[in-house]
């Protein structure tokens, strides 16, 4: 599909050696000028990822999770890494019930889980890096004491929730400003974080959870309640696991397994694809996926879970006798209700993909689920912890309810791309919730509908979730009228509905095409 150069937007950027795109552009330089020196891409992810932990901090930190497919030399050979966080081993619905609670409030401790981030981009370096550990912290360490820039979408989050660092002294102390949110053009800097990189750097995973960074995170946690031990952090470990996939058009699609929701994007892929929507309309097509999200978000939210607890049923959910059940269910001319949808609405995520020189992939992805996550930090170090463990049920017969040691359903999906036995890169969907829709639309937009990288991620979106049809401003009232009339409750949120980044190897050329959601600060770079 070509562009329209005479408007607004920008091109797919292509490269021969190596790419990298992420949401921010100075962790896509810094992230670049790795892999320019030889890096792998692995290397220039952590490396890019541990800067946005600055540049972006009320998206990711090394208080989060992480997840990856990575693909070691440009093979359809895909490795997923889990690095989910678990719940304290002490944790339990029947503690948290008997505190007067029926569900984990954000601001509390029972919603931190143990961070597997740091433990996560360790065991990628350990199995695919290149430069030493140190090199990569590099420049997170120079911007968190120096200071960055505040970038424009980055001051826009930023203003919309300072409540939610307020309540804790040491977040306030750590991400206002008089009291204040940062605002575009000013320079932010994290020195407690700084020295908290310092001893990752140095002394590896064990720099973050074995020593004074351990000892000020459970400090912390203690002081408030929380149900956390020096062993829950010690024995953090993430993990390998065997990815699932789902074909696609002639490609096939690659996702983490549960506890992950890629199952739910798979099921939302396999849907659409029995829908010719590159020969529907506008208002066809925003419907069926609309109907077909109700469909895949209901599955999730009924039976993913930790599979090392609970029996998550992958091959039945992914059958084609379930797939003509769940095709049967869309009807083109009625909206069906939503329901049986209260998993906690959360928008912050980073995601980032790079492709190296001699081919290896990864797509990976870091999360603090809200925005600035708990809102608890560390005073020592300045740590900014998660809320995943919000995403817990307090329900004892819920598969996803929270136990010592188990890990939450988790929004937070990497995705990667073959064809036949070829590697055709690595995409992923920012947007918590709406990471399942919108790798089922990116896919449709790239393969049904002919879009290169960038002009898939610049399409309008809708998402249909949680009682509403969300639209995105450039559909027409006439549009918008007849999906009204089908029965969809319409809403037009403030905020751009996600965001996304992609890197795609043309199959012909060899050469990489990139795209980086205009709806962020982000861009792809090259060389």
């Amino acid at each position: 599909m070509a562009r329209n150069f005479s408007l607004p937007g920008r091109s797919a950027v292509r490269a021969q050696n190596g790419m990298i795109t992420t949401s921010h552009p100075i962790a896509t330089a810094a992230g670049l000028k790795v892999l320019a020196e030889g890096g792998s891409a692995v290397d220039a992810a952590i490396t890019a990822t541990s800067l946005l932990s600055v540049a972006e901090p009320q998206m990711t930190g090394i208080g989060g999770d992480c997840f990856a497919l990575v693909s070691k030399d440009g093979s359809t050979d895909i490795i997923a890494l889990n690095g989910a966080g678990r719940a304290p081993a002490n944790a339990s619905g029947e503690g948290i019930r008997a505190q007067g609670l029926d569900a984990i409030p954000r601001h509390s401790p029972h919603a931190v889980t143990i961070p597997g981030a740091v433990d996560a981009w360790a065991k990628l370096h350990e199995k695919f890096g290149r430069h030493d550990w140190d090199r990569l912290f590099a420049p997170s360490i120079d911007y968190a004491t120096n200071g960055i820039a505040v970038h424009d979408r980055v001051a826009r989050d930023w203003g919309l929730h300072p409540g939610n660092v307020e309540e804790d002294k040491d977040a306030a102390e750590q991400f206002l400003k008089n009291g204040a949110a940062y605002q575009a053009g000013d320079v932010f800097r994290q020195p407690k974080l700084a020295e908290a990189f310092k001893l990752i750097a140095k002394n590896g995973r064990d720099g973050f959870y074995n020593g004074p960074v351990m000892e000020d995170m459970l400090a912390k946690l203690t002081s408030m309640g929380g149900f956390h031990q020096d062993s829950d952090f010690i024995n953090t470990e993430a993990s390998f696991v065997t990815p699932i996939s789902a074909d696609y058009k002639g490609h096939t699609i690659w996702e983490c397994p549960p506890n992950g929701q890629g199952v739910a994007a798979l099921v939302l892929i396999r849907i659409v694809e029995q829908f010719d929507l590159a020969a529907m309309d506008d208002v066809d097509r925003v419907h069926v996926l609309a109907e077909a999200s109700k469909i895949a978000y209901r599955l999730r939210d009924t039976y993913v879970a930790d599979p090392d607890r609970e029996d998550v049923p992958v091959d039945w959910l992914l059958s084609d006798e379930s797939l003509a059940t769940f095709v049967s269910m869309i009807d083109m001319k009625k909206a069906q209700p939503f329901d049986g949808e209260d998993f906690p609405t959360h928008p912050h995520t980073i995601y980032l993909a790079a492709v190296d020189k001699d081919g290896m992939a990864v797509s990976l992805i870091n999360s603090i689920f809200d925005d600035f996550g708990s809102g608890i930090s560390t005073p020592g170090y300045g740590v900014l912890f998660q809320s995943r463990g919000r995403a817990f049920r307090v329900d004892d017969h819920h598969p996803n309810r929270i136990a010592g040691g188990k890990r939450p359903l988790h929004t937070i999906i990497p995705g990667m791309i073959t064809k036949g036995d070829q590697l055709v890169g690595p995409f992923g969907v920012m947007g918590g919730q709406y990471q399942a829709a919108g790798h089922a639309m990116l896919m449709s937009n790239l393969f049904a509908h002919g879009m290169n990288p960038q002009q898939a991620l610049d399409a309008a979106r809708s998402f249909g979730h949680a009682g509403v049809l969300q639209l995105e401003g450039s559909y027409s009232p006439e549009q918008a009228a007849e999906l009204e009339r089908r029965g969809h409750v319409l809403d037009y949120p403030s905020a751009p509905i996600g965001g996304g980044q992609a890197i795609l190897r043309d199959l012909d050329t060899g050469v990489l095409v990139a795209g980086s959601d205009p709806r962020k600060d982000g861009m792809s770079g090259g060389f």
